[in-house]
C-alpha cells in the first residue's frame, strides 16, 4: 500500500470512529456568585469536595450563577452531585430542594430529592443552544440544599462517585495542572487559622520567622469567628510567664454572650492584624489533605483552593497543626489517641428576633418532631452552648451527620415555638441566625513527650517547661437526662460537669512537651488537639488558652531555625534560653532568627505574675514578716492565689505524699518575748495534723496545726510566744509528712508581745 492509499485510510477510518464525547464539570464552589449560597469547607476529608449551602433560615435563598463555556452545542445530560440531607433518618419530606437553571429554564428535574449520601443525581438531558451558557442554582426552600458539583456530559453516563480529593478525573476536566504551585522558603507552615494558629503565626513571625498560615475558611478565629461565635474563654497574662496571651489579646473577641453578634467577633480586625505582619503569607479558603514525609519528618503539605481547585504545595522546615482534628498530624502518621466514646459533641448555637408583625415559620416535618418541653426555653433569644450533639458519633467521618443532626434539633425546636404550643407567645418570632459550621470540642489528639492527665492539673505536679496557664475547670460534656429520653441515640442538649480544683487565678502551667509530636520529628500542635487525655482537654481545650499554646509554638520554631535543632532540643538543650522569650512582650519582635530583639513603644504594660491579682503588703504589717517567696524549700511547693488574703504575691501548697518542707528563717530583732505565728489560706482538702516545728536557736518544739479551719488571728496563727534574745536565729518549719493532707504555707511572722 502506497503511503497516499494509508494516509486515505486513516482519514476514513477517523471519519467513522465517533467522536470524542463532550464534557463540562462545573464545581458549584467555582461558580462567579453565590448568591445568597454559602460555601461549606467543613466535610471535604470524608466526602471529597467543598460544597455550597442554601442556608436560608426556611426562606429560599438567592441564586448563585455562574458562566459555563461549551465546547459545542447540542444534547448534554446533566448530573449533579448531591444529597437528601434528611433521608439517612428516613425523614418524611424533603427540606434541601432545588434546581439547576440552564440559560434562565430550569431543567426538569428537582434536586436534594434523593439519596442518603453523595451520589451524582441524574437530571435527564438538557439542550444547549450556545457555547457561553448561564447556570444557576435555584432554592426552593431555605432549608440547606446543597450541590457539590454539576457534569454535562454526552455519553450519557454517570461519572465515578469517588469521595477522594480532586481524583483525576476532576484534575483532567478542570484542566488543573498536574504539579501543585510551589510555595516554599517557610521556616514554619501552620494548618489552622483558629486562635491556636493564630498565636503561633504571629509569635513566630515576630521572632523572625517566615510563616505560611493556611485556613480552610474565609475568616479567621475559628470557633472564635462570626461562623460559629463561641466567645472567647480563658485567662491570659498570669502564671510563670505573664507576658504569654499579649498577643491573644490584640486579636481576642469581645463578645458579651455566647453566642454573640457578627459585629462582635471582628473578623476583619482579625484578618487585618496577620496581613500586618510582613514575614506572614496568608492563605484563606485552602483546604490542606495530603502529606509528604520522609522518614519521620514532614516535607510538604499540599493544600488546594476551595474556590478554584489550584493546588499549592507548601515546604518548610516546620510544621504546626492547629486544625483541631489533628488531622496534619494523622495524614503524616503521628501518634494519635481518640476517645473511642463519651465525647465532648459539637454545638450549633442559634438566635432568634422579634419583629413588629407575625412572622411565618414553615411546618418542618423533616425536622425532630419536638415539644416545647422537650428542649430548653431559649433564654435571651438565644440557643447556647449546650444545643450539642454527637457525643458517641464519629466526629471525623460522621462529623456531617452530627451537623445535620444539629440543624435538625434546632429547626424542630423553632418549629415548636410558632407552630405548635408556643405558637401564641411567639407569634412575631424569626429566626436571626443559625450556625451551619458546627463547633467541634473533641476529636483527635496528638501525642507529645508529655501527655498531661486530669491528675497531674489537679495535683498541680511541677514540669520544668510548664509555661501555658490553663485556668478553666475541667469541664465535661455529657447528655442531659432530662432532654436525652425522646432521642436516646443522639441526645442533643448537654450539660456541664465541672471539676473546679483548678487555680482559675494563677492557672496550672501545661509544659511545652504537650505541643510538639513525639514521633514526627517536625511537627508542632497547638489547640485543642495537644497532648492531653480526654480530662484534661476539659480545661486546655478554651480558645485563649489555645491562643497562648500557639504563641509558645512560634517562639519555639525561633528557636529551631537559630539552632538547626528539632522540637525536642528547645526542651532538652535550650530551655533556658525559651525561658527567656517566654518573658518578652507579646509585640517584641525582631527581622530574623539571629537579630537583636527590639521592644516597641507600643508593647503591653506588664501583667503581674499572678494574674494581675495583689496581696497584703508584707511591708504593711508589724514585726518580721518572712514570705513565701522567701523560704526555702525542699519538694514540690506550686504558688497559688486562688484563696484570697494572702500575704504578698502568692502563697504556695504542697500535697500530703510530696515529702516536702518548707523552712522560714531570721534573727531576732531585740531580746523579748515574741509571737510566732503563720500565715495559711484554710480549705477542705488541708491536712488537719499538720507539723509546724518552731526553732529557738539550739531549743525545738513543733506544734499541730488544723489548716482546714481559719488562722485563729484571722491572716495568721500563733504556734507560740518565746523569749529570745537579740541576734538568736529564729526558724519556722512546715512539712507535710503526717499532715494528713494539704499544707498551704503564706508567711511567717515574728511580732513582740506584752508580758
Amino acid at each position: 500500500m502506497s503511503c497516499k492509499q494509508l494516509s486515505a485510510l486513516i482519514l476514513m477510518i477517523a471519519m467513522i470512529a465517533p467522536a470524542k464525547a463532550e464534557q463540562v464539570l462545573v464545581e458549584a464552589e467555582s461558580f462567579d456568585t453565590y448568591g445568597g449560597w454559602k460555601l461549606d469547607t467543613q466535610f471535604i476529608d470524608t466526602m471529597g469536595s467543598p460544597y455550597l449551602l442554601a442556608h436560608g433560615l426556611g426562606k429560599p435563598v438567592a441564586n448563585a450563577s455562574t458562566t459555563v463555556t461549551f465546547p459545542s452545542t447540542g444534547e448534554y445530560r446533566v448530573f449533579v452531585r448531591t444529597k437528601d440531607w434528611v433521608a439517612r433518618w428516613k425523614a418524611p419530606g424533603q427540606p434541601g430542594r432545588f434546581e439547576v437553571v440552564v440559560n434562565g429554564k430550569p431543567i426538569s428535574e428537582t434536586f436534594g430529592t434523593k439519596g442518603a449520601e453523595w451520589f451524582w443525581h441524574d437530571g435527564g438531558v438538557v439542550q444547549i443552544d450556545q457555547l457561553k451558557t448561564t447556570v444557576e442554582l435555584n432554592d426552593l426552600t431555605g432549608f440547606d440544599g446543597r450541590c457539590d458539583a454539576i457534569l454535562f456530559t454526552q455519553d450519557g453516563a454517570p461519572p465515578p462517585n469517588t469521595s477522594d480529593i480532586l481524583p483525576g478525573w476532576r484534575r483532567e476536566r478542570l484542566g488543573l495542572k498536574e504539579k501543585p504551585t510551589e510555595k516554599g522558603g517557610y521556616h514554619l507552615v501552620v494548618i489552622g487559622g483558629g486562635y491556636a494558629g493564630m498565636g503561633a503565626a504571629i509569635s513566630a513571625a515576630r521572632m523572625g520567622c517566615k510563616v505560611a498560615l493556611v485556613q480552610n475558611r474565609p475568616v479567621l478565629g475559628g470557633n472564635g469567628s462570626s461562623e460559629i461565635r463561641v466567645w472567647a474563654m480563658g485567662n491570659i497574662r498570669r502564671g510563670k510567664y505573664p507576658r504569654i496571651g499579649e498577643i491573644v489579646e490584640e486579636f481576642s473577641d469581645h463578645a458579651t454572650k455566647s453566642p454573640g453578634t457578627y459585629e462582635e467577633f471582628e473578623d476583619a480586625e482579625k484578618e487585618a492584624i496577620v496581613r500586618a505582619e510582613e514575614n506572614i503569607d496568608l492563605f484563606l479558603n485552602h483546604h490542606a489533605f495530603q502529606v509528604e514525609m520522609d522518614l519521620d519528618s514532614i516535607q510538604a503539605v499540599h493544600a488546594f483552593d476551595t474556590r478554584t481547585g489550584e493546588v499549592k504545595r507548601f515546604t518548610g522546615r516546620f510544621f504546626a497543626d492547629c486544625t483541631g482534628h489533628g488531622t496534619i498530624g494523622e495524614l503524616a502518621g503521628a501518634d494519635l489517641e481518640m476517645t473511642p466514646k463519651g465525647r465532648m459533641g459539637m454545638s450549633n448555637m442559634w438566635a432568634w428576633g422579634e419583629s413588629d408583625a407575625a412572622v411565618d415559620f414553615p411546618e418542618t416535618s423533616w425536622a425532630l418532631d419536638l415539644e416545647m418541653d422537650d428542649f430548653p426555653y431559649p433564654r435571651e433569644h438565644h440557643g447556647q452552648w449546650f444545643w450539642e450533639s454527637g457525643f458517641d458519633k464519629d466526629p471525623i467521618d460522621g462529623a456531617e451527620a452530627i451537623r445535620d443532626w444539629n440543624l435538625r434539633a434546632v429547626f424542630g425546636a423553632f418549629n415548636a415555638m410558632k407552630n405548635r404550643e408556643g405558637a401564641d407567645e411567639h407569634r412575631t418570632a424569626f429566626l436571626t441566625w443559625v450556625a451551619y459550621v458546627g463547633g467541634p470540642r473533641e476529636s483527635r489528639r496528638l501525642l507529645g513527650d508529655v501527655v498531661l492527665t486530669k491528675e497531674d492539673v489537679i495535683e498541680k505536679r511541677d514540669f520544668k517547661d510548664g509555661c501555658v496557664p490553663t485556668t478553666w475547670s475541667i469541664d465535661l460534656h455529657y447528655p442531659k437526662e432530662k432532654y436525652a429520653e425522646k432521642f436516646p441515640d443522639n441526645p442533643f442538649i448537654s450539660k456541664a460537669v465541672h471539676d473546679r480544683r483548678i487555680d482559675r487565678n494563677y492557672g496550672y502551667p501545661v509544659p511545652y512537651r504537650c505541643f510538639y509530636s513525639r514521633n514526627i520529628n517536625n511537627l508542632f500542635m497547638a489547640g485543642r488537639n495537644i497532648s492531653v487525655t480526654h480530662e484534661a482537654l476539659g480545661t486546655t481545650r478554651v480558645m485563649k488558652t489555645c491562643g497562648m499554646m500557639g504563641e509558645v509554638v512560634g517562639r519555639a520554631t525561633s528557636l529551631c531555625i537559630l539552632h538547626d535543632c528539632l522540637p525536642r532540643s528547645v526542651y532538652e538543650r535550650y530551655w533556658d534560653e525559651m525561658h527567656e522569650l517566654l518573658l518578652l512582650p507579646g509585640k517584641a519582635r525582631r527581622d530574623t532568627v539571629d537579630a537583636k530583639i527590639e521592644i516597641p513603644d507600643d508593647a503591653m504594660t506588664a501583667a503581674n505574675d499572678q494574674g494581675m491579682s495583689t496581696g497584703i503588703d508584707p511591708a504593711s504589717l508589724p514585726g518580721i514578716v518572712i514570705d513565701d517567696s522567701q523560704a526555702k524549700k525542699t519538694g514540690p511547693w506550686r504558688p497559688s492565689i486562688s484563696l484570697e488574703g494572702f500575704v504578698g504575691a502568692s502563697y504556695v501548697f504542697s500535697h500530703a505524699n510530696d515529702n516536702a518542707t518548707i523552712r522560714f528563717a531570721a534573727d531576732a530583732p531585740r531580746t523579748g518575748k515574741f509571737a510566732i505565728r503563720i500565715a495559711y489560706r484554710p480549705h477542705a482538702n488541708c491536712g488537719d495534723r499538720v507539723p509546724v516545728t518552731v526553732s529557738i536557736g539550739d531549743e525545738t518544739s513543733t506544734v499541730i496545726v488544723n489548716m482546714k479551719t481559719p488562722p485563729s488571728e484571722g491572716v495568721f496563727h500563733t504556734v507560740g510566744r518565746f523569749e529570745v534574745q537579740e541576734g538568736t536565729p529564729v526558724a519556722v518549719t512546715l512539712a507535710t509528712e503526717g499532715a494528713g493532707g494539704d499544707v498551704h504555707a503564706d508567711a511567717v511572722q515574728i511580732v513582740p508581745v506584752g508580758n
